[in-house]
């Protein structure tokens, strides 16, 4: 114990003994001196001269009877050490006992010989009974080449009721056993399928958008010049013709890049007054062609609707996710109704629907005739990658689109479904006025005033840069013109003072976009007028310019006419 002879004999022994061992020690030697001959066994902690507890075993034998010795005498040695071990082993064991994965232990002939908590309460969920009908097939076989080569076997995936196990084996040598750990990962292979699926649709959505985007100047250059054909009065009526379908086949192909736009999530979003019962109506026949003939379409059509303020792309796109969605739950058949209707929530009915609020809302209802969903599943559908449908036969993002673009809109959507009794969605839109928007009036008349104002046009399109400087000459105006950022601050450094507008592509190939440029020019020119172009997205600026289609705005493919209002419409905003 560290102490020399002198230090030790004569002092209480109690007194050295540990606190929490001294009363139980006592007890023992005290239960002792009253049986002469007796013996016990003796443990504790016993102070050291360094200061340290020291974990000693006894033997006390009680010698008070015999002659010439009257003593207790005890014999201890030092087992600190193997407290120490027992501790560690104590230790060691806890982690498989008390692990939340499997673990087991085999034999050399495959017998299993151990297994946790966790083993028994994973094979339970798989409809086992015991945890070694969860092991993997042929585990005698790992196990022998497991022993023979001494190597181990790890992340062995095996595929059981759904859910896949990844199994590990190691073994053990000096006792001819071999450990084994397994790892649910069915919920890790789920998030990295929707990893790459998320990857997947990004990479797909850039493609997308990047072949609209240079698609929407091919086709500005295409209709841009087949109205002013049209305009022309000395063109022949065979001309004539066919340029109408030149000008529509254009118009179908812009509708095509819009599509592309919205699925790339990089769609310019234009909310305009809109009529629910009207788009409805227009997306009938798409929706006709996409249930099939097994569905029956029924559209209940609400009298003196309110209108809203929506974008119409997105708006058809989200009654077209509806009707797919609802398809794909009548397999065999069914009828899908498409119903619109004028609500007037109050604070009560708010209060029982946390994302609802009191106001004037109109509805649009999709209503199927389809299996149904439980609870469990009502509360993940508008999560993004939550499908129920089989791999591949869905991306899981249709429902999240509704949802966010309804609380784009400032509304809300919501769910009833009961198994085998179809589902409802109601999606809730503000009701909107119907003179909430003066451009349409202005948009529809066919004159433009022109001016002699001067422009400055920037376009890395060499051939839609020509024909925006034709159009905006044909007007009167005067027009310089640059394919680049660079270009377009040269020009302006020279001609400053007497630019009134400054029209530029959202995009340009050196890196300085458009908001860029603009804010520079206006930098030096606060009055100076801007009207942005673009084929791509609002996203692209940094939301501050307050961009309005028809006023400091245009969207690719435009037609002639809408630039020269548009141009004339900012500058007279101006004054």
């Amino acid at each position: 114990m560290g102490y020399r002879n002198q230090e030790f004999v004569g002092r209480r022994f109690f007194d050295l003994i540990h606190p929490e061992d001294a009363e139980r020690t006592m007890s023992l030697v005290g239960g002792l001196a009253q049986k002469a001959g007796h013996t016990v066994r003796i443990e504790c902690r016993i102070r050291h001269q360094d200061g340290s507890w020291r974990w000693t075993e006894g033997a006390a034998k009680n010698l008070l009877g015999e002659p010439g010795v009257q003593a207790i005498v005890v014999n201890y040695r030092d087992i600190t050490e193997r407290k120490t071990a027992e501790a560690e082993i104590q230790k060691l064991a806890a982690f498989p006992l008390y692990s939340p994965n499997p673990v087991l232990e085999l034999s050399a002939d495959g017998t299993l010989t151990y297994f946790n908590d966790a083993a028994q309460q994973a094979a339970r969920p798989l409809g086992k009974n015991h945890p070694r009908e969860i092991l993997p097939s042929g585990v005698k076989e790992i196990i022998k080449v497991c022993l023979s080569t001494g190597k181990s076997t790890t992340g062995l995936e095996f595929a059981l009721e759904g859910r896949t196990l990844s199994w590990s084996f190691f073994p053990i040598l000096v006792s001819q056993v071999v450990q084994c750990y397994a790892f649910d990962i069915t919920e890790r292979l789920t998030l990295e399928a929707q990893l790459r699926q998320s990857q997947k649709m990004e990479s797909v959505g850039q493609l997308a958008a990047g072949v609209a985007h240079d698609f929407n100047n091919i086709l500005t250059i295409i209709q841009g010049h087949a109205e002013l054909l049209l305009a022309e009065e000395t063109t022949s009526p065979h001309t004539l013709e066919g340029l109408k379908q030149i000008s529509s086949a254009a118009g179908r192909a812009a509708n095509l890049t819009r599509q592309l736009l919205t699925f790339s999530r990089r769609q310019v979003m234009q909310p305009k007054i809109l009529d629910l019962n009207e788009v409805v109506g227009a997306v009938t026949n798409v929706l006709n062609r996409l249930l099939g003939e097994q569905i029956t379409l029924q559209c209940n059509y609400a009298a003196n609707l309110p209108p809203v303020l929506a974008d119409l792309g997105m708006m058809e796109q989200l009654i077209t996710n509806l009707a797919v969605n609802a398809r794909d739950a009548m397999l065999g058949g069914g009828r899908l109704i498409i119903s619109t209707f004028a609500t007037e929530i109050d604070d009560g009915y708010a209060e029982g629907h946390p994302e609802a609020r009191a106001g004037h809302f109109v509805c649009l209802g999709v209503s199927d005739t389809g299996t149904g969903m439980d609870e469990a599943t009502l509360n993940h559908i508008f999560e993004p990658f939550f499908t129920t449908k089989e791999a591949g036969k869905g991306t899981g993002l249709g429902l999240a689109t509704v949802y966010g673009t309804v609380k784009l809109h400032n509304g809300w959507v919501e769910v009833e479904s009961r198994l085998g009794m179809g589902s409802t969605f109601t999606v809730f839109l503000p009701a909107g006025k119907a003179d909430a928007q003066a451009g349409p009036e202005l948009a529809e008349k066919s004159f433009v005033r022109g001016g002699n104002e001067s422009i400055l046009v920037v376009e890395d399109e060499t051939a839609l840069r020509g024909l925006m400087r034709g159009v905006l000459q044909h007007y009167g105006y005067h027009v310089l013109e640059a394919a680049t950022g660079n270009e377009a601050l040269k020009v302006w450094e020279k001609n400053a003072a007497k630019i009134d507008l400054l029209v530029t592509d959202m995009v340009l190939p050196d890196g300085a976009g458009g908001n860029d440029l603009a804010r520079a020019m206006q930098k030096e020119k606060p009055l100076l007028r801007v009207v942005f172009t673009s084929g791509y997205s609002l996203e692209l600026g940094d939301g501050e310019c307050g961009l309005q289609e028809g006023l400091n705005f245009l969207q690719k493919p435009f037609q002639p006419l809408a630039l020269a209002r548009t141009v004339r419409c900012c500058l007279d905003n101006a004054r």
